[in-house]
């Protein structure tokens, strides 16, 4: 979770001294755990996320938000700053993120986890420190672990523990020209689901009965910031009531947009940050 500073560019600058002009700027709530955190409470589940916080304004500002949105943040808080991005946007969606600073790590609070855990219907372990040191505990917690690896390259060792751990796995093309290799080898392995998302091309899925697919829903594109993790959203609620991976990948197609129409990370936003 983190506070961001979108700034929009005709153009995402070329590396050498120049001059340009903002289109527009603006500040959010940021960060991967926070947009899945705000859809699925949009949705009606009941979310509670641990986290990482400082003991700066900004990320009083995150926390105040999150919890204005019904979201319970569980933060272990530590001196000093919080993450804070600047995102530099182009209208094409494209993105360069400075990460201006991100809080020390610190060893997460094992039982409060445990405890968090206890009935839960998901764990959804993001990329972070944070996340690996717990891995073990949600193994042990039987609970189906979901978690986005992003772009993975098929190499990144520190995504490896999350790949291994995960009942399913989301990711983008970015890292990989064909990631359908990848995403067949782990279902071979025990994943349940593989989701590749494809930004305009919608998204594909491997699971046990093979390949499937869905196109993008046709959208007026405001912010292009968390249509990701609206997506993981979508198709983790529909999964959680029943739905099969098709069904599931469409309700994750159609949350999407949700993101897509607003520029903050969830329309709810447009009137709980100051």
């Amino acid at each position: 979770m983190s506070w961001n500073t979108l700034v929009y560019l005709d153009q995402l600058p070329e590396p050498r001294p120049h001059v340009t002009f903002a289109l527009e700027d603006f500040q959010t709530v940021g960060g991967t755990s926070a947009g899945k955190a705000l859809h699925l409470t949009g949705l009606g589940r009941a979310v509670e996320c641990q986290t990482l916080l400082g003991d700066d304004d900004a990320s009083g500002r995150v926390r105040s938000v999150l919890e204005a949105a019904g979201i319970q943040v569980t933060a272990s808080v530590v001196p000093g700053a919080g993450e804070r991005h600047l995102n530099l946007m182009t209208r094409a969606g494209e993105r360069v993120s400075v990460y201006l600073s991100v809080p020390a790590f610190t060893a997460p609070d094992i039982a409060q986890f445990t405890a968090l855990s206890r009935g839960a219907a998901a764990l959804v372990m993001d990329l972070s420190e944070t996340s690996r040191a717990l891995l073990p505990t949600a193994i042990a917690a039987g609970v189906p672990v979901w978690t986005d690896v992003h772009d993975y390259d098929g190499r990144s060792e520190f995504h490896e523990p999350f790949i291994r751990a995960a009942d399913y796995i989301f990711m983008n093309a970015d890292g990989m020209s064909d990631p359908s290799a990848f995403m067949r080898a782990r279902v071979a392995a025990g994943t349940t689901a593989v989701v590749c998302t494809l930004g305009a091309e919608g998204a594909m899925a491997v699971d046990a009965e093979g390949l499937h697919r869905v196109a993008a829903v046709p959208v007026q594109v405001r912010d292009t910031n968390g249509a990701g993790d609206a997506f993981f959203a979508g198709f983790l609620d529909a999964t959680l009531s029943g739905a099969s991976t098709e069904a599931a990948l469409a309700a994750g197609a159609d949350q999407a947009t949700v993101a897509l129409r607003t520029k903050h990370l969830h329309p709810a936003l447009e009137t709980l940050v100051p």
